[in-house]
C-alpha cells in the first residue's frame, strides 16, 4: 500500500470509527452512583454542599441560609494512553491486527470516568470530603452532633439493615430528617453472594427476609482487594454520592504525518487519547462505608 494522504485520511478516519463505536457500546456503571458535573475551568469549588434545604412555612420574611463555605474544590487533570502502530503494518495492509487495539481504546475512554469513581470507594475512609472529615467517618459534624456514617460489620443481613436504618434516620443542622433512602449495595466481587443473598433472597436463616427488594447490588471489581469492604448508597437525588467532573471528553488524537518526529525516527505511527477531568465527594450522608474489620454492629447516628 502506498501511503499517500488520501489514504492516511482514510485510515484515520476507519480507526476513529472503530474507536467511537466501541467507545458508545460500552456499557458503565459509574452513572448509578455519580453525577457527572461539566467544567469550564481548571477546577471548579463546590461552596454549597453541606447544605440541604428544605421548605418550610413562610412566615414574616424569609430565612436566608448562607452557603457554607467548605471550600471544597475539585481540580481537574490530564489523562492519556497512546498507543505506537509501525508504519510497516500499515504499508503492508495488515490493518486487521490493529482493529481490536482501536477498540479498546474506545472501551478504555469509556471506562475513564468509572475508574475515577470507584476509586472514591476505596479511598472513602481516609480521602476527605466538604467538611474536611474522611467521606466515611465517626464524626461529621452537624449542628452540635458528631454523625457517623462509617462502620466495622462485616456484611450480613443484621448489619445491613443497621446502617439502612442509621441513614434514614440522618437529619439536617435543623434538626429535619433528610429523607435519605438507600437504595444501592456496592460491593467487591467476593461479596457479592452475600449481597445478593440480602437483598434477592426469600428466606435467611429460616426466616422472613424483610430486606428483599430493598436495594440494587453493583459488583465493582475495582473493588477487589478490598474483600471486607461494602457501601449502602442512596442514589435517588440528582446530586448522587459522588461527582464527576469533566473538562475534556477523551479524544483521539493521530500523529501519522512523514515529518512528524516519531514517524522519522521510529518509523511508528502514534494513536493517544486524552482527556480532561476528576472526581470527588458529594454529600456523605447519602453514604455508608464498611471497612468489615470486624464484626460488630454498625455505629448509629448521634441525637
Amino acid at each position: 500500500m502506498i501511503l499517500t494522504n488520501a489514504v492516511l485520511h482514510t485510515l484515520n478516519q476507519g480507526f476513529s470509527a472503530m474507536f467511537q463505536k466501541a467507545f458508545a457500546e460500552t456499557k458503565t456503571k459509574w452513572q448509578k452512583i455519580a453525577t457527572e458535573v461539566p467544567s469550564n475551568t481548571s477546577d471548579e469549588n463546590y461552596g454549597w454542599l453541606g447544605q440541604f434545604p428544605s421548605l418550610r412555612e413562610w412566615i414574616g420574611e424569609r430565612q436566608i441560609k448562607n452557603m457554607t463555605a467548605s471550600e471544597y474544590t475539585i481540580k481537574n487533570k490530564d489523562y492519556e494512553a497512546t498507543v505506537a502502530v509501525k508504519r510497516n503494518d500499515i504499508e503492508d495492509d495488515k490493518l486487521g491486527i490493529y482493529a481490536p487495539m482501536m477498540q479498546d481504546m474506545g472501551y478504555s475512554a469509556a471506562i475513564w470516568p468509572e475508574d475515577l469513581v470507584f476509586s472514591l470507594l476505596k479511598d472513602g475512609f481516609t480521602k476527605t470530603c466538604y467538611d474536611k472529615k474522611p467521606f466515611f467517618s465517626t464524626d461529621h459534624k452537624v449542628a452540635k452532633a458528631n454523625v457517623s456514617n462509617k462502620g466495622a460489620a462485616k456484611l450480613s443481613a443484621k448489619a445491613y439493615g443497621e446502617a439502612r436504618a442509621a441513614m434514614m434516620s440522618f437529619k439536617n443542622d435543623e434538626g429535619k430528617p433528610l429523607k435519605i433512602m438507600p437504595n444501592v449495595l456496592e460491593v467487591p466481587p467476593a461479596l457479592e453472594g452475600e449481597a445478593l443473598k440480602i437483598v434477592t433472597a426469600d428466606q435467611i436463616e429460616g426466616t422472613t427476609n424483610i430486606y428483599k427488594g430493598t436495594a440494587e447490588v453493583l459488583v465493582a471489581p475495582e473493588l477487589a482487594g478490598k474483600d471486607t469492604c461494602w457501601f449502602l448508597l442512596d442514589t435517588n437525588r440528582p446530586l448522587k454520592p459522588f461527582i464527576f467532573q469533566k473538562r475534556k471528553a477523551p479524544k483521539l488524537n493521530v500523529l501519522n504525518q512523514e515529518n512528524d518526529q516519531n514517524v522519522f525516527m521510529r518509523n511508528e505511527y502514534l494513536y493517544g487519547i486524552d482527556a480532561r477531568g476528576n472526581a470527588g465527594y458529594g454529600f456523605w450522608q447519602m453514604a455508608y462505608g464498611s471497612d468489615g474489620s470486624a464484626a460488630d454492629s454498625v455505629t448509629p447516628p448521634a441525637e
